[in-house]
């Protein structure tokens, strides 16, 4: 069976955004509020933007790979705090990327340029910072469990 095909008035957004939030420029109502909002925005990342999923998945294994090789727990947690800048910054670029999507709909300015190529360059920066730290710290114990292996 074929998939029917989206009409062009449809909005990608609305099957990640289920509910419309009227009133949302309003402060949250109470705290829970605000972190059900603030894990709305990370859902959203993880489910429409592949970078962000990559950055997980990157993330989940440098911090497993820490705790197999039993570092200690302060280069664990510089592994942790790398990782999580990467995550955050991956996160506010999305929002820059979709602040200016909303400002100058579907045409082209330079400055959206600029900004969403600042956005995405301050990630590529945490991300190699990111994983300069974590090979700094991963590879000389998993380099002698590879050949004491051997």
């Amino acid at each position: 069976m074929s998939q029917p095909v989206p009409s062009p008035t449809t909005n990608p957004l609305e099957k990640v955004v289920t509910k419309k939030r009227e009133l949302s420029w309003q402060v949250a109502s109470s705290l829970f509020v605000s972190f059900k909002y603030a894990w709305c925005g990370i859902s959203y990342a993880f489910q429409t933007q592949r970078n962000f999923r990559i950055h997980v998945c990157v993330c989940i294994l440098a911090l497993g790979l820490s705790l197999f090789l039993h570092l200690k727990t302060v280069e664990i947690a510089v592994i942790g705090i790398t990782s999580g800048l990467v995550l955050a910054l991956e996160l506010l670029n999305t929002a820059i990327e979709s602040v200016v999507d909303l400002t100058v709909k579907q045409t082209y300015h330079e400055l959206a340029k600029i900004a969403k190529d600042c956005a995405a360059g301050a990630v590529l920066v945490s991300a190699l910072v990111a994983v300069l730290v974590a090979g700094t710290l991963l590879l000389p114990p998993l380099l002698t469990l590879i050949s004491s292996a051997f």
